[in-house]
């Protein structure tokens, strides 16, 4: 360990109990970096130089601690040129040294397409589905032993506009404030059942983000805060959202197009 980690070690240590902590907060999960495969990242990777860092640092993370948990990143999203390639080569070094391997997405409606919008947790199982397979491939052609489950440590409605940064510092800037409709509700609350179809892989899955920007909760600084529409099924389903899960399958007519089918 160099004595520039050294320092900076006890400088955010000394900084945690100026804050109040006296002690180490005792993170159990660790990500082993965000979205690597996104040429937007400082510190952008191919799979193959991604997959090998991954195995060397969660090697000297075990050493340090062997019960940590440790995410692999997957493909920042599945539109992403080299999804399941990525997932592939990264597990094919880590898969041994991992616990989960990482999934991110967002939805919106586009072009007015509400019928597709309100179908976005099929896209959410289809995903899914895909990294569970890829895993699972790596797994038999290791002959690896244990199983790789997912973390989707990145899931909302995201409207992505008005979101250029600016390179002038801006203390507390306005971001992604997005608001949202009931529509959006019933879209978050589909996700959310998708979860919860796949809790057998699905170990850990984060609402992304929770304040404000793209927030189930909105605040003004010193002002009032209010809980969006998304805010609702979140809620509902972490107060019941426990136990076993039932996996209901219902039959009924199909909307297809113009076309009622049965």
């Amino acid at each position: 360990m160099s004595i520039a980690t050294i320092r900076a070690a006890r400088t955010t240590s000394d900084l945690r109990r100026k804050n109040g902590a006296a002690d180490p907060h005792d993170v159990r999960v660790w990500c082993l970096g965000n979205e690597m495969d996104g040429d937007w990242q400082i510190g952008h990777k191919t799979a193959d130089e991604y997959g090998r860092l991954a195995a060397e640092t969660a090697k000297a993370m075990r050493l340090v601690d062997p019960t940590l948990e440790l995410v692999a990143c997957g493909s920042s999203n599945s539109r992403m040129p080299t999804f399941g390639s990525w997932e592939a080569t990264i597990l094919e070094h880590c898969y041994e040294y991992v616990d989960y391997v990482s999934l991110h997405s967002y939805y919106q409606e586009r072009d007015g397409d509400k019928a597709s919008f309100l179908a976005s947790a099929l896209d959410m199982d289809t995903f899914i589905d895909a990294i569970v397979a890829t895993a699972d491939h790596v797994r038999a052609k290791g002959r690896h032993k244990k199983r790789i489950n997912l973390s989707f440590d990145e899931w909302n409605i995201w409207y992505q506009v008005g979101t250029e940064m600016s390179h002038d510092w801006a203390h507390a800037p306005r971001l992604v404030e997005d608001e949202y409709t009931l529509t959006d509700a019933v879209v978050v609350g589909n996700l959310l059942i998708s979860l919860l179809r796949h809790a057998d892989r699905v170990s850990m899955a984060c609402l992304a983000q929770l304040v404000n920007a793209i927030g189930a909760i909105r605040s003004e600084p010193n002002g009032a805060a209010w809980r969006q529409s998304i805010f609702h099924p979140f809620a509902l389903t972490s107060r019941y959202g426990r136990g076993t899960v039932l996996r209901t399958a219902a039959t009924g007519p199909s909307v297809v197009r113009d076309r009622l089918v049965w």
